[in-house]
């Protein structure tokens, strides 16, 4: 695997050549994103080993998808080669590696 990429409708809103693995989850590092789909929530949870995650609405083509991305700005020492990297819950994006 090299290449993931993010798809909303047909529509990219990330991809990238260097992303992390974490559980099953695919994450971009920020330099990916299309930031213009990109909207910060409010909406944080805490992951026991990993910390505090915040989310981002995602918006394409006038469909909304609150909170369909989460990334830690200041995760544990264990996870701290995802910082600041994104991740997209698959019921609502599309996300392919190759």
């Amino acid at each position: 695997m090299t290449h993931a990429v993010a798809k909303v409708n047909g529509v990219v809103v990330a991809e990238t050549d260097a992303f992390e693995v974490v559980e099953g989850n695919v994450y971009f590092p920020p330099s990916s994103l299309k930031q213009t789909y990109y909207t910060s929530t409010s909406t944080t949870t805490r992951c026991p080993w990993k910390g505090s995650a915040n989310y981002y609405t995602i918006s394409v083509d006038g469909k909304t998808l609150k909170d369909a991305a989460w990334h830690y700005d200041n995760p544990s020492e264990a996870a701290s080669n995802i910082k600041g990297y994104v991740a997209f819950y698959p019921n609502k994006v599309q996300v392919s590696t190759s």
